[in-house]
C-alpha cells in the first residue's frame, strides 16, 4: 500500500499484520472471536491517522465489520478505521471491482505507451484472487 499511495501523492502509508491460521479451517464464530481478540490487541496501533486495516488474504468485508465494531468499543464509532467494510457500514461501492479494473487500466496505459491497442491482444490471467481475476477478465472482454 505504501508504494501504491505514494506514486499518486496520497499521504497514506502501509503495513501488514495478520494471524497465523487457515481461516477456512475455522467456524464463523471462531473466526469472529479471533478477529475481535486480535482487534483488542491492536486497537491502539490502528486508526484513521495511524494504520487503516483493509481486506487481504483470508479476510473479507465481514472481517472488516468485526474490526470496526470491536475498535468502536475502545474509541467510539469510527467507520474510517477500516476499508473494505460492507456498504451498509459505510463501505465503498465498486471496491470489489477496483483492483481488477486498476490492473486493466494500467495494462491499457502501458500498451498505449507503445502505440498498441489492448483490444488487439489475447490475455491469459494468472490470479492470486479469483474476484480480482474475474473483474479483469470481464473488463478485458468488454474492451475487445
Amino acid at each position: 500500500m505504501t508504494w501504491k499511495t505514494a506514486v499518486v501523492d496520497i499521504p497514506y502509508g502501509g503495513a501488514k499484520g495478520g494471524i497465523g491460521c487457515n481461516p477456512k479451517e475455522l467456524s464463523i464464530s471462531e473466526l469472529e472471536r479471533l478477529t475481535r481478540v486480535f482487534t483488542q490487541k491492536i486497537h491502539d496501533l490502528i486508526g484513521i491517522h495511524r494504520d487503516v486495516p483493509a481486506p487481504d488474504m483470508g479476510t473479507n468485508s465481514q472481517t472488516m465489520a468485526w474490526i470496526l465494531d470491536e475498535y468502536s468499543k475502545f474509541h467510539g464509532h469510527s467507520p474510517a478505521v477500516v476499508t473494505g467494510k460492507p456498504i451498509d457500514l459505510g463501505g465503498s461501492l465498486g471496491r470489489e471491482a477496483a483492483t481488477g479494473l486498476g490492473v486493466v487500466f494500467a495494462t491499457e496505459a502501458l500498451f498505449d505507451e507503445y502505440g498498441k491497442s489492448i483490444s488487439d491482444m489475447t490475455f491469459a490471467i494468472q490470479y492470486y484472487s479469483a474476484s480480482i481475476a474475474a473483474y479483469e477478465a470481464q473488463t478485458l472482454r468488454g474492451l475487445s
